[in-house]
């Protein structure tokens, strides 16, 4: 597939053509670059170089598939095939002419453009996205004499643009499809206050290996549950999905199978207990809905508590980890305020020799857990910039912020 693309893309503008190893981009919630740039590094590509919102490396078609399967931290799996200044409609339409496409689709197929970014001359991404389809459109028909269909739900063929303000375009091919995020085991559309994706990260982030027990004492819908089963199990999170490659013409299904075959290779009991719990009983249920999903239940405890009512399920140590609800309206703040303190005092008396860690929206509320933080993390769940917070829950702890 790869020398495919360096035919399709010769003479584009996308540095290296070598076949055999090929400029990637990972994309990631800001804040965890770093975090998916070890991911990759453990996956033994080459040039890892962690930007902004995205990590780019390279590698061959193994690569590809083992980033889709792998990752815990990525959105998507992007392959560049054009970038340049784009000033105009004929710039962007010129800069997708470049791209050989009959080498990457036929007639046949469908395609989606899907587009992300700021441009001023594009102040309705619909139309830069029409741009682009002409482009691929025009070239294919020119070959054949026929075109191939727009499909926005299930296409064949998914391509990524990038506007920006100062006027640098990328148009990439998506390895992925549905995002990343979307393990398969939750429900779409339902309320999702944290992805899967950030809570693998926070994890990461942590530390959280399997090796020690791990409470999230308000689980929700249990995405940190199911994300450090799969974490301490090592098992990869994209087992259970379908992904935009396998629609590709040079998809080659036996090195998928084999990657696959790999990547399992890895799998293990949970060696240290995980806990699940929350007041809401539906919320429990749920979680064990999830879990069962991801066939990690069996790996993972459920218990209606309050969270106000904390106690270790084990004697001492171990790693809580808590995302508690922000306050979106007036009034929150000050209601959450008293939450916040109460959960504070719990884990300063009752999760001695702990160690927690806290998504935070909100920074009035962030004060009010009233223990010393030993580091502060920015990230982002979806536009929300938190932070995530540790607290070291010494014996006889006493420091307030």
């Amino acid at each position: 597939m790869l020398a495919s693309i360096a035919k399709a893309v010769y003479g584009s503008g996308v540095i290296g053509t070598d076949a055999s190893s090929w400029p990637l981009v990972a994309t990631c919630s800001r804040g965890l670059e770093e975090v998916l740039g070890n991911e990759l590094r453990a996956l033994d590509v080459e040039s890892v170089a962690p930007g902004r919102g995205m990590v780019g490396f390279s590698g061959d078609l193994s690569s590809v598939y083992n980033a889709n399967l792998r990752l815990r931290t990525a959105m998507r799996v992007l392959i560049p095939l054009a970038r340049g200044a784009v000033q105009s409609r004929e710039d962007l339409y010129q800069l997708s002419s470049s791209v050989s496409w009959p080498e990457l689709m036929t007639s046949d197929q469908s395609l989606v453009v899907e587009v992300a970014g700021r441009h001023r001359t594009f102040r309705n991404l619909n139309f830069a996205a029409q741009v682009v389809k002409d482009a691929v459109v025009d070239k294919i028909r020119a070959k054949d004499g026929r075109r191939p269909s727009v499909d926005r739900e299930n296409p064949d063929i998914r391509l990524h643009l990038h506007v920006s303000e100062r006027g640098i375009t990328s148009l990439s091919l998506d390895s992925t499809g549905e995002p990343l995020s979307h393990r398969g085991y939750r429900p779409r559309g339902g309320p999702a206050p944290l992805s899967e994706t950030l809570a693998a990260g926070i994890l990461l982030l942590a530390g959280y290996d399997g090796s020690e027990p791990l409470l999230d004492p308000m689980c929700g819908t249990g995405t940190f549950a199911v994300e450090a089963s799969l974490i301490a199990t090592q098992t990869p999170p994209g087992l259970h999905r379908q992904f935009a490659f396998e629609n590709w013409l040079s998809h080659r299904q036996t090195l998928l199978e084999e990657v696959t075959r790999e990547a399992r290779r890895g799998h293990r009991d949970a060696p240290q207990p995980i806990v699940a719990r929350d007041r809401d009983q539906r919320a429990v249920r749920a979680t064990q809905r999830n879990l069962k999903a991801a066939w990690m239940d069996r790996f993972v405890t459920t218990e209606v508590s309050d969270a106000l009512d904390l106690t270790l399920p084990w004697e001492s140590g171990g790693m809580i980890v808590a995302n508690p609800p922000y306050g979106k309206r007036i009034g929150d703040v000050k209601r959450l305020g008293r939450f916040y303190r109460g959960f504070g005092d719990r884990l300063k008396q009752h999760a001695t020799g702990a160690t927690a860690w806290v998504l935070c929206g909100e920074s009035q509320l962030a004060k009010q857990i009233g223990l010393r933080t030993s580091r502060r993390i920015q990230l982002f769940n979806g536009p929300i910039e938190c932070r995530l917070m540790r607290f070291d829950l010494w014996e006889g702890e006493k420091e307030r912020n």
